[in-house]
């Protein structure tokens, strides 16, 4: 402390007192998470990671530490008067909270990226002496804050294991005939899906050659779709729309044996996404020079009503379905990201995952002919990525399966149990997540009807669901297909 008393005057005081302002209330490290949060992937997990190790560092050096260490502050005859806070921290000096801080932000979000710890380390050292620069603390309560910091970082290590890559993406070249300019192409569009839509002058300055159809507000997809199919020339359909009418037309495109172009238009477009459909010029390009790829497609077959009499619902599914609150946490998901933009969609879902899961109630049916209690079953067409409670990401869409996600209701104290799950990042290893891959599924209910989501289409009062898969039964025009893998 005398050293460091005796350092000259200088610009560095002040600075080091802005530093250490700044750094109050771990306003600096969360001000740092915001900035790699909007950067997906490792600096994403980086800054997760760098802020709950601060939260448990502030916790063992708050609630424990200063409890058990009463230590008084630096006097003013320690260092020059000009140095001094103002006012000075009234709480214990032992251990340091802003150091313990620095020290945990930097060494967790060095765990995840090495590189981005590299760069924080001289900031956390420069806070960390900026506290005894600024009388605040004893250099002892600095060196103990800094241990209990690197400690709350590797305690929080192992919330974050390394997730399992998702392979790179990959398709099956289909034969499609090439349209030129959309001709011998119909295309249904729906007006009413979603926020994404596209404007119908924009496709057809794309496609000047196809055959447009606007559906009305009580047109039956599948009815309209087999009627554009019968119409002479016409070798091809295409959908502009939702992912639910998306799925309509699949499903009559796989019966006819037709190629299907899908143009975004919907609020969300999964499918599209996953076949690169990211604009109408690219498909349309696609569908001029025959580039189109082979893939999966499910079939849900749900019936209602009586037992004895059901109505019977028979439905192709492209992306995925859900029973249970999962529905929720996707719609409180979506809506986080259409309000903060900025967030992304891992702490999206982490935080619709936290509110669904807490104020939802669990779903009695039978799975595959077992008894089970569950707060939700998802069912995705094809394997997604992360292998956890939140999945985003299809990158193959021909690989035969379903992917099966079913969280427990069951043992005691399973809502805690995933709660703190998803808080920590660990849901991929919980023992109430099970995870299976089948090519047909069967659930029916025990306790009441079901509610029963498909494509993002809700279908209420189910009894009974039957999902199979249906391989290698569409073909899409797709922009991700190399120019050279096109057929005429």
């Amino acid at each position: 402390m005398k050293r460091v008393a005796a350092l000259p005057a200088g610009p560095w005081d002040s600075g080091f007192a802005l530093l250490t302002q700044a750094a109050s209330k771990s306003m600096l490290w969360g001000g740092i998470a915001v900035g790699l949060s909007s950067v997906k992937g490792p600096p994403r997990r980086a800054a997760l990671h760098g802020l709950a190790a601060v939260a448990v560092a502030s916790a063992v050096v708050n609630i424990v530490g200063k409890q058990l260490l009463p230590r008084a502050r630096p006097q003013q005859a320690s260092l020059p008067l000009y140095r001094f806070l103002n006012p000075q921290p009234t709480s214990s000096s032992l251990p340091s909270g802003h150091s313990a801080s620095a020290v945990a932000f930097a060494t967790g979000v060095g765990f995840v990226s090495p590189r981005l710890g590299v760069a924080l380390a001289p900031v956390a050292a420069a806070v960390a002496y900026s506290r005894v620069h600024t009388g605040a603390h004893w250099p002892s309560d600095v060196v103990l804050g800094s241990a209990l910091g690197a400690g709350a970082a590797l305690v929080t290590r192992s919330w974050w294991p390394r997730q399992e890559a998702a392979p790179e993406p990959h398709c099956e070249a289909a034969e499609a005939p090439a349209l030129d300019g959309g001709r011998g192409l119909a295309v249904v569009v729906n007006p009413l899906s979603g926020s994404g839509g596209t404007e119908t002058d924009e496709l057809r300055d794309h496609l000047p050659n196809a055959l447009f159809h606007l559906l009305g507000k009580d047109d039956d997809v599948d009815e309209v779709c087999r009627k554009l199919a019968g119409r002479e020339g016409i070798r091809a359909l295409a959908v502009c729309g939702g992912d639910g009418t998306v799925g309509a037309v699949a499903g009559v495109c796989a019966d006819l044996g037709l190629p299907l172009a899908v143009l975004p238009g919907g609020t969300f477009n999964h499918f599209a996404r996953d076949i690169g459909a990211s604009g109408v010029e690219s498909v349309a390009a696609a569908v001029s020079s025959g580039r189109a790829l082979r893939c999966d497609l499910a079939r849900v077959r749900a019936e209602r009503g009586a037992r004895e009499a059901p109505e019977v619902r028979e439905l192709a599914m492209v992306n995925t379905a859900s029973i249970g609150v999962y529905p929720n946490l996707v719609r409180r998901r979506d809506a986080l990201q259409h309000r903060l933009p900025g967030l992304g969609k891992h702490p999206a879902a982490l935080l619709a995952a936290l509110v669904t899961f807490a104020v939802s109630t669990p779903t009695r049916l039978l799975l595959d002919g077992r008894s089970r209690e569950i707060w939700t079953l998802f069912i995705g067409r094809g394997r997604y990525w992360p292998r956890d409670l939140a999945p985003l990401e299809r990158p193959i869409l021909d690989d035969g399966v379903l992917d099966l996600r079913a969280i427990s209701a069951d043992p005691r104290f399973a809502r805690l149990r995933l709660l703190a799950a998803i808080v920590t990042g660990t849901t991929e290893r919980s023992r109430d997540l099970e995870t299976w891959e089948a090519r047909r599924v069967d659930v029916e209910a025990t306790d009441g009807d079901l509610v029963l989501a498909v494509d993002g289409e809700v279908l209420a009062g189910v009894r009974r669901v039957t999902l199979t898969v249906d391989p290698a039964a569409l073909t899409v025009y797709s922009p991700r297909v190399a120019e050279d893998s096109g057929r005429e």
